[in-house]
């Protein structure tokens, strides 16, 4: 069954830090791709992924704008919008 969007500004939660580090970055990719335009994926995780932001500006440039919405030790969450 094919996966339906139920609006087009939906905010999907994701919490990195119940993954492990090894799957992480093909989890945030696979979840990435799945969204349509205006979609927002949350992202959260206990420290700042600034080698996995330099791969998505990579892999996507503009087509996922990049927000920080906390960015504290300990505390980051993020969101990816996908254009």
């Amino acid at each position: 069954m094919a996966h339906e969007h139920l609006s087009p500004d939906a905010l999907y939660v994701f919490d990195a830090r119940g993954i492990a580090r090894r799957f992480r970055h093909a989890a945030i990719f696979g979840a990435l791709d799945a969204l349509t335009a205006g979609e927002t994926m949350r992202f959260c995780n206990d420290h700042d992924p600034l080698p996995l932001l330099a791969q998505l500006r990579d892999r996507y440039g503009d087509a996922v704008r990049i927000e920080y919405r906390q960015r504290e030790p300990g505390a980051i969450v993020i969101d990816f919008v996908r254009q």
